[in-house]
């Protein structure tokens, strides 16, 4: 028996015999042979059919096969610069497994609302592949980066019985006898959780009721979390540095086909190292002020324009730092220097890309933070229990969110986050 193996190791198997699993992507026949592009989620590979070579069943039913028919073919491995991938397969033997006609997705153009309606046929298509690809490679990159450094993966509870970031953007659904919310965050839990462990991290699927439609925003995406006891502002601006340079690096290591299928200009994604520029919110606003291009008021929070202007300015990630307390969430610690200003930082992806990471040092003061809550009109005894963190050993403490979509975006080279996630909500879609 032949080995079985996949596109994406063909390499390791010049000169032998193989057998691929997998689908037809594409297919053109020339009297007596036919050249099929065969998909097997690893990669794509021409495979040869002569007919002279193959039995004669297989070379009609493979003629016959329509785009995505199903099948197995046996062939030796031969190295070809001028084949998808740089090799090919010379058939000697298969099966079709299934054929099929009449696939909904063909070459031609088709809509945005007719794709993400047949998203569990689109995910097949060579750029949607991709970016799942590339998303993968983000997420084992941050878990990597994390694991490396002895961080805990901690995860949160999706069922909350109060918001992180107020109640505007929450889905509320009945609990048994009681209301509950999809959470905006694990942020809260990860707080908790630091205080046992030291160094943590939370990452899941995170839901915001906002009626947004833009390019950048999703109903229901995933975030990673992570918290750091007796850390600062600085400290986690320096982690998430170290997190983005790493995981780059990491997609470029291991996702360069599915980049170049992208047409990512690789340049951009090298250029990606520490440290990364830094600014604070007014030296931000000033840019901002003097921008013909921006509609900016001082004291508001950035917009995607806003983002966009400052982030284009930098072939790397922007940081900015201590914004106005009153556009922050309760949980920020103010700066001491100026009560007016969080110790925070944003961090603005390049390229127009906008807010890829929200951070901040935690208020760690009981009195402080309690005096928070009562303004932001939150339920007191809903954040009993965080406050109890402050009570029992309360340290200096800092985290970040990073979101997975909008990274891979930016990654990618992908315009819309709608394309950076298997299955998307949006305002307008639950299906399928």
């Amino acid at each position: 028996m032949s080995a079985i193996t996949t596109v994406e190791h063909l390499s390791e198997h010049v000169g032998e015999t193989v057998e691929l699993r997998g689908w037809i992507y594409n297919k053109s026949s020339k009297g007596k042979l036919h050249f099929v592009q065969l998909r097997d989620g690893s990669g794509i590979c021409q495979c040869v059919l002569l007919k002279k070579n193959v039995p004669e069943e297989l070379f009609d039913a493979v003629g016959a096969a329509g785009q995505e028919s199903s099948l197995k073919l046996t062939g030796e491995v031969k190295a070809d610069e001028r084949a998808p991938g740089g090799y090919e397969l010379s058939v000697v033997a298969g099966e079709v497994i299934q054929a099929v006609d009449g696939y909904p997705i063909t070459p031609k153009e088709h809509g945005t609302d007719y794709l993400l309606s047949r998203r569990h046929l689109w995910l097949r298509s060579k750029k949607q592949w991709a970016v799942m690809r590339v998303r993968d490679a983000v997420i084992t990159g941050l878990r990597r980066f994390f694991d490396e450094r002895d961080f805990v993966c901690i995860d949160s509870p999706m069922f909350t019985p109060n918001a992180c970031e107020g109640t505007s953007t929450l889905f509320e659904l009945d609990y048994f006898d009681r209301k509950a919310f999809l959470t905006q965050s694990g942020q809260l839990y990860a707080e908790a959780a630091c205080m046992a462990f030291g160094k943590v991290y939370c990452f899941g699927p995170t839901f915001r009721a906002e009626k947004s439609k833009t390019r950048r925003h999703l109903t229901e995406f995933w975030m990673l979390e992570p918290e750091v006891a007796y850390a600062d502002l600085d400290d986690i601006c320096r982690l998430a540095e170290d997190m983005l340079v790493y995981v780059v690096r990491h997609v470029l290591d291991h996702r360069r086909p599915e980049l170049d299928v992208l047409e990512r200009d690789i340049s951009k994604l090298e250029a990606i190292e520490a440290p990364f520029p830094r600014m604070t919110y007014d030296e931000a606003a000033k840019i901002l002020a003097e921008d013909e291009g921006s509609e900016f008021t001082y004291g508001a929070d950035f917009g995607a324009p806003d983002e966009t202007i400052l982030s284009n300015r930098n072939d790397r990630p922007l940081m900015v730092t201590h914004y106005p307390s009153e556009v922050k969430a309760f949980y920020m610690k103010r700066d001491p220097a100026d009560e007016s200003k969080c110790l925070c930082v944003d961090v603005l992806g390049p390229e127009g890309v906008g807010e890829i990471i929200g951070g901040s040092q935690r208020e760690d003061d009981l009195d402080a933070l309690e005096k928070r809550i009562a303004e932001h009109e939150l339920p007191e005894g809903a954040f009993e229990w965080y406050s109890d963190l402050r009570r029992y050993g309360t340290v200096p403490h800092a985290g970040y969110g990073i979101g997975l979509e909008r990274t891979v975006g930016w990654i990618a080279g992908v315009e819309h986050v709608r394309e950076c996630i298997p299955f998307p909500r949006t305002i307008y879609r639950i299906e399928p």
